[in-house]
């Protein structure tokens, strides 16, 4: 099993951190079909060989995922993928 350890600091606040992190969410849903529900302030996420969570505070948010034996081959794909939506929603 593969993981995926991302932190950011923003200066977002919490609701807007909490949108862009939503917006992280659509994004990979689209491209890798992956449901995500909100749990307070994390969003937890999975589909077939992947799950983890991103918690939001006011100034950080922190991904971690577990990667399945299939997925672990795309891991550099993924976090590219995620450190792009990083940058665009957070910053």
């Amino acid at each position: 099993m593969s993981e995926i350890h991302l932190q950011r600091r923003h200066k977002l606040g919490l609701q807007k951190a909490k949108e862009a992190a939503q917006k992280v969410a659509d994004d990979m849903a689209e491209s890798f079909d992956i449901a995500s529900e909100w749990d307070g302030n994390a969003l937890n996420f999975s589909r077939a060989g992947v799950s983890g969570r991103m918690k939001i505070t006011r100034d950080k948010v922190v991904l971690e995922a577990r990667l399945g034996l299939l997925l672990a081959a795309f891991k550099p794909r993924i976090e590219e993928r995620l450190q792009k939506d990083f940058d665009r929603y957070f910053a």
